[in-house]
C-alpha cells in the first residue's frame, strides 16, 4: 500500500556491475558513499536470456550488509510466485516481479505480503503501464523499465517517462522506480515526471568517484523532483 509519508528522493545502485568477486565489500562501499538501497537484478534464463543468482547468494550477502540495508529484489524470472519465500528466507527485503510474467498478479502480491517483504511490480517498455492501475493500491512499488530487461549497455528510453508521469498523476503517494541506462544525463527526465526511486548500475559502479555520482544524482532531484 503506497505510504502517506512524503516521498523521498532515493538512490539504488545496481549491483550487477560491480565485481562480483568481492561482491559484499561492493555493496558495503555503495551504501558509505550514498546510496539508499540496494537494487539486486535476478535473471533465471527463461523470462529473460540471461542467468544471474538466486538466494543463495542472497543470504551470504544478508551475512556480511547491515540488516537495516534494503536489498530491492528486481525478479527477472517466470513463474515468481516460485521463489517469494526462498527470497524471504534469504533476507530479502522487496520482491519486485514482473506483470507480465505472473498468471495471477494479485496472487503474487497477496504471497509477497504474506512472506513478510514489500512488493513491488514491474513492467517492461512494451507494456501498457494502465495494465497494473488496478494493482497501484495493493503494491508498494512500480518498476518502470526503460531498456528490455535481462540486457545491459542499453540506450535510456526516454519515451518511457509519460508511463511514469500517469502513475504519479494518478497515484500521487506511490513509489515509483525508473531502471535501465539512467545516468546524470537524463536523471533529471526521470524526476520530473514523477520518478522518486532511481536505479543507476554503470553510471555508478563504473565510476572512479562513486560517491560523487550519487551526489549529484541528489542534486539534480532536488531541482527536478517537485512532487
Amino acid at each position: 500500500m503506497p505510504s502517506d509519508l512524503p516521498l523521498k528522493v532515493k538512490i539504488g545502485p545496481s549491483i550487477l556491475n560491480s565485481d562480483l568477486s568481492c561482491l559484499a565489500d561492493e555493496c558495503n562501499s555503495l551504501i558509505k558513499n550514498g546510496a539508499d538501497y540496494l537494487h539486486l537484478d535476478v535473471m533465471d534464463g527463461h523470462f529473460v536470456p540471461n542467468l544471474t543468482f538466486g538466494a543463495p547468494v542472497v543470504k551470504s550477502l544478508r551475512k556480511h550488509v547491515e540488516r537495516s540495508v534494503l536489498f530491492d529484489m528486481h525478479m527477472m524470472v517466470a513463474e515468481p510466485e516460485k521463489w517469494i519465500q526462498d527470497m524471504a528466507n534469504a533476507g530479502a527485503d522487496q520482491y519486485v516481479f514482473h506483470y507480465e510474467a505472473s498468471k495471477d498478479p494479485a496472487n503474487c502480491i497477496r504471497l509477497v505480503k504474506e512472506s513478510g517483504m514489500k512488493v513491488g511490480m514491474a513492467v517492461k517498455p512494451k507494456t501498457d503501464v494502465t495494465l497494473v492501475d488496478e494493482y497501484a493500491d495493493m503494491v508498494d512499488l512500480v518498476l518502470i523499465m526503460t531498456v528490455e530487461p535481462g540486457f545491459g549497455g542499453q540506450k535510456f528510453m526516454v519515451d518511457m517517462m509519460p508511463k511514469v508521469a500517469h502513475l504519479r498523476q494518478k497515484f500521487p503517494k506511490l513509489e515509483v522506480e525508473v531502471d535501465g541506462g539512467v545516468s546524470p544525463k537524463n536523471v533529471d527526465q526521470c524526476f520530473t515526471a514523477g520518478a522518486n526511486q532511481i536505479v543507476c548500475g554503470s553510471a555508478i559502479t563504473q565510476n572512479s568517484d562513486p560517491a560523487g555520482v550519487i551526489k549529484q544524482l541528489k542534486t539534480i532531484a532536488d531541482d527536478a523532483f517537485k512532487f
